[in-house]
């Protein structure tokens, strides 16, 4: 019965009406019996004041003892009763008219509340029926709009009424399609935008690869130096090429949920030391500098034997680290490596040669982060709200970007409960790495 609101008001409207004529039954059947009792003891007693005035000898005892006789021995005394000869039989008949009258008009009245009962029952359940076949036409009616994909319903019952509930469940699925339906359109959206630009990233360089082909097959005497520099140039374009197959495929990934990060404490300069390593050659063309603090202190001291990370002494002057020691992070290396490269690549492509690229490291009780600094132009004001957007390519952007390497690092450092911001302006730019504290 829970929840079952509409049958228990059905239910209850049913005996509130069984008990209104339950007890108009009985008030006018003790009102019939007490006008049958007055009639019958009025008659009575007019008979034996008769019989007291035309036979004075006989007592009251003796009349209330014949009244009072056993009907057995009654008919003992008598052969047969005294109104046989009047053709009235006193098993079927009433000798009283009045109570034989009102004894008719009882068993109308009885039979028409008996009609009234049953109407009364049979109307509510009609009712109740109606109301509810109603409501199961109404959720229908639902069900078929969600069919045809209209998910613009509103049902405002808030009863607690089973197909209530049922309805505003339905109106949840209703909310979860539509909201479904939305984000599958923009997937779609995105989908087709995403494998425009894909076809646009490929297109490019695969034309640029075609053309210099055509001048290789066209010119076979061509000398030796400019075949080098279109070998070197075919090259480039296929670095390029598998630079955005490589990064498609772990957005992918990322996007699928199908990468598993290994959590494990890692050093923040070990992540460094390896984005960094992976910029060497860039670095080395561009003849820029990537200069790292000891942890995010200005003053710091490091000494090593040689033989890598394993034997590390640190020299403080007080401020910053507690206990010398490196800051560490729960999080999967080989991923933070890749986001951190990704975002050091962009400093290094972006600044002027024989600058520099500043790496620090910090950390306090909520986060430790990783900024990272260019002194290049700067990001465009406009620009630096869609620069981790996919494929998008701000004004300062360079020939060969393909705009996916900051989208990367952004998926990457969120799904390991990260952040990234950036900060830019006339004298560099600026990217922050947060990794919030477990």
């Amino acid at each position: 019965m829970k929840n079952k609101v509409n049958l228990k008001r059905c239910l209850w409207q049913c005996l509130s009406v069984i008990l209104v004529f339950l007890i108009l039954f009985l008030g006018f059947q003790w009102k019939g019996y007490r006008e049958y009792t007055s009639n019958y003891n009025r008659k009575m007693d007019a008979i034996l004041r008769e019989v007291r005035e035309k036979y004075p000898d006989i007592t009251k005892a003796e009349l209330m003892e014949i009244l009072n006789a056993s009907e057995e021995r009654v008919y003992d005394e008598l052969e047969e009763s005294f109104v046989d000869s009047f053709g009235i039989d006193l098993e079927k008949d009433s000798l009283i008219l009045e109570n034989e009258t009102g004894f008719r008009h009882s068993l109308m009245l009885n039979g028409l509340f008996v009609i009234l009962l049953s109407s009364a029952l049979v109307g509510l359940f009609l009712k109740y029926n109606y109301n509810k076949d109603k409501e199961l036409e109404q959720i229908t009616r639902y069900i078929e709009e969600i069919n045809q994909r209209n998910y613009k319903l509103e049902i405002d019952d808030i009863s607690e009424d089973e197909l209530s509930i049922l309805k505003n469940e339905i109106y949840k699925t209703t909310v979860m399609l539509k909201e479904t339906a939305e984000n599958s359109m923009r997937a779609k959206n995105d989908l087709k935008e995403s494998l425009s630009d894909i076809s646009h990233q490929l297109k490019t360089p695969l034309t640029s690869i075609l053309v210099i082909l055509d001048n290789l097959i066209d010119d076979p005497e061509m000398d030796v130096a400019v075949r080098q520099d279109f070998i070197r140039d075919i090259k480039r374009e296929i670095t390029n090429i598998n630079f955005l197959v490589q990064s498609l495929l772990k957005l992918s990934k990322l996007d699928s949920d199908t990468v598993v990060f290994m959590k494990e404490e890692v050093a923040v300069r070990r992540i460094v030391d390896a984005a960094v390593q992976n910029v060497a050659t860039l670095c080395d063309l561009k003849n820029v500098q990537v200069e790292r603090d000891g942890g995010g202190l200005e003053n710091v001291r490091v000494e090593t034997d040689g033989a890598g990370l394993e034997n590390v002494r640190v020299e403080t002057d007080g401020v910053g680290l507690e206990n010398a020691e490196d800051p560490s992070i729960i999080c999967d290396f080989r991923w933070q490596v890749e986001a951190i490269t990704n975002i050091l690549k962009n400093c290094v492509e972006h600044s002027p040669q024989g600058s520099k690229v500043l790496i620090k490291t910090e950390r306090n009780s909520v986060y430790t982060a990783i900024s990272i600094r260019d002194f290049g132009d700067g990001i465009d004001e406009e620009d630096q709200k869609h620069i981790f957007e996919r494929f998008y390519k701000g004004k300062n952007a360079s020939q060969d970007s393909v705009g996916i390497g900051l989208a990367l690092a952004k998926a990457i450092v969120e799904a390991d409960r990260g952040h990234i911001s950036v900060e830019s302006g006339d004298g560099g730019t600026k990217f922050v790495v947060k990794y919030f504290q477990v």
